[in-house]
């Protein structure tokens, strides 16, 4: 037996055989769930690390080994099964991000979706309780809280060691695997990066001071259109990619009104729509988070209180939001609707949980249109599904029947026959805007809000996967870029100069305001001065320090509170 462990005198042998065999039979069953869960070396490690911390967590409170390893069974066993519940409906499993903010949206869907949960989780702790007490007097062993201590410690360096050297892809989290390792090895750079640098990055102190805006203060030059800011779906032109064979034409439909093509640079490469969903209402970076960028819209809810909608409402606009998924969906409804929209429509409230054809959400903004018109006007942030991950399979057949594939590998055809179909239903929605809404003003944005996730592996096909990650990391433009336009109906933009042909999305907010003709508030004005600094550059401007300063001043003005 070893020195840290002890018996008491009084035990007899079988007691000890028995919590000895108890806890043989915990570990095998961590061992179990390990080789059933984890799918890699570095995940298989990662959760070995994080089952060790669980125990000697357990062994400091109850000094129990066999009580311990069963809390710490129970906790991994229900990390699992709520993992594979977020993936079943959210398509992610869980970090440390949602116990560290808990999603108010997330927990009431739960709720709704399991009303018996409460009743259930009762039964479990009703059967759980008495066998944790029972292993307690059952298992006679004692372990010494010095080496719980030193367990601990070495424990949590190892993870912390492991997550910091080999970093979490964020495509895992959308693989319904590993998910304690994912959970762990957030945990443990979350911790290390709340102790050495919180969750936003800002200046200490700043000079300059921002003064408050007030509706008063909003006096338009002339009548303000209709905004319709479409998200285009996983959407860029993939001429970028070497050796693509596209359609006749294909690259037009990136062009604006005035026949330019701008390139837009997103925050986040191969599908974090949310990232972009975030710089265009909030005008901010997602990388001013750190390695809390993936919390992003559960973190700068009720907290960060500036951007475009808030802006919009400021000028008399009632603004919308038309989303393709659940609102539950990292925080989207919680973020927005604090954001300034004042009215959220998800999946559920359009009538459908599955993926519609673009012609399918803009039959929903028109309808809008038609109930809100005449009461002043409307901003509208519109989702499009068509587009959307995976592109093995052929999604709507009887859709563009008549399309032929064009050469190249299958799921880069399905892409591009999915963006012909988005390419057709867009001037449709143009027609009947004009049609049914004769001399009302608008406003059109689409912005693509990242690349297909199958483009990085062709913007240089010469990299493996190791070098591709390493490009990412170092912000490659090219695995960054997608494309904005701008078009009108019955108004003609009285300032474009923000629209610059190469833009990063945290300007784009700025754009649509200066486009539109709305006066800007103090912080869209210095935001503007930064962006003619830095030349369309956001975070990256100065190493970070624009935008380090920047938040610093919104802080100071209480547009961003709580970090």
């Amino acid at each position: 037996m070893p020195p840290a462990i002890s018996s008491p005198k009084s035990a007899s042998k079988l007691r000890l055989a028995a919590g000895v065999a108890v806890l043989v039979i915990l570990q095998l069953a961590a061992l179990a769930n390990l080789m059933w869960t984890e799918h890699d070396p570095v995940s298989q490690a990662a959760y070995v690390m994080a089952w060790g911390l669980l125990n000697f967590f357990w062994l400091g409170v109850l000094r129990r080994p066999a009580p311990a390893a069963a809390l710490s069974l129970a906790m991994v066993v229900a990390l699992c099964l709520l993992s594979q519940f977020k993936h079943n409906y959210l398509f992610m499993t869980v970090n440390f991000v949602d116990v560290m903010m808990v999603d108010p949206d997330t927990v009431s869907y739960l709720l709704a979706t399991y009303p018996d949960l409460g009743r259930q989780l009762a039964i479990a702790a009703a059967v759980v309780v008495p066998f944790i007490v029972l292993l307690g007097w059952l298992d006679p062993l004692r372990v010494r809280l010095r080496i719980v201590a030193l367990g601990l410690v070495l424990c949590f360096a190892a993870l912390a060691g492991l997550a910091f050297a080999v970093p979490l892809d964020r495509e895992d989290e959308f693989f319904d695997r590993n998910y304690l390792s994912k959970f762990a090895r957030s945990g443990a750079v979350a911790i290390v990066d709340l102790a050495t640098r919180g969750v936003l990055e800002s200046d200490a102190t700043v000079v300059d001071r921002l003064i408050s805006a007030t509706a008063a203060e909003c006096q338009p030059a002339a009548r303000l259109p209709h905004i319709i800011m479409i998200l285009d779906e996983a959407s860029f032109d993939i001429t970028a990619l070497p050796g693509m064979k596209v359609p006749p034409n294909y690259s037009e439909r990136f062009r604006s009104f005035d026949g330019k093509k701008r390139h837009f640079i997103v925050e986040g490469a191969g599908g974090p729509t949310w990232y972009t969903e975030y710089n265009v209402l909030a005008g901010l970076s997602v990388r001013s988070y750190g390695r809390f960028a993936e919390g992003v819209t559960r973190l700068a809810a009720g907290r960060v209180e500036r951007g475009l909608p808030l802006a919009l409402r400021r000028c008399g606009y009632r603004t919308f939001s038309v989303y393709t998924a659940m609102g539950a969906f990292v925080g989207a409804r919680g973020y927005q609707t604090t954001a300034g929209i004042e009215h959220f429509y998800d999946s559920k409230d359009l009538g459908t949980l599955e993926r519609q054809p673009d012609s399918f959400y803009y039959d929903f903004a028109n309808r809008l249109l038609t109930w809100e018109r005449g009461q002043g006007p409307l901003f509208i942030l519109l989702y499009t599904a068509a587009n959307h991950t995976p592109w093995n399979f052929r999604w709507r057949p009887d859709l563009l029947s008549e399309w032929r594939n064009t050469g190249n590998q299958s799921d880069v055809d399905e892409y591009l026959r999915r963006q012909e179909m988005s390419a057709r239903d867009y001037p449709q929605l143009l027609s009947r805007l004009k049609r049914d809404f004769p001399g009302e003003p608008f406003l059109i944005v689409r912005f693509g809000d990242h690349q297909p996730l199958f483009a990085k592996y062709f913007v240089d096909p010469t990299l493996d996967q190791a070098s591709v990650a390493q490009h990412i990391q170092r912000f490659d433009p090219r695995y960054f870029t997608t494309y904005y336009a701008i078009d009108t109906i019955n108004f003609t933009p009285p300032d474009l100069s923000s629209a610059l042909d190469t833009l990063d999305a945290p300007y784009l907010p700025l754009v649509v305001l200066e486009a539109a003709g709305v006066p800007l508030d103090p912080s869209f004005a210095e935001q503007k001065t930064i962006l003619q600094r830095c030349g369309g550059l956001f975070y990256l401007c100065a190493a970070g320090a624009e935008a380090r300063r920047f938040n610093r001043l919104l802080i100071d003005a209480g547009l961003i509170k709580g970090f």
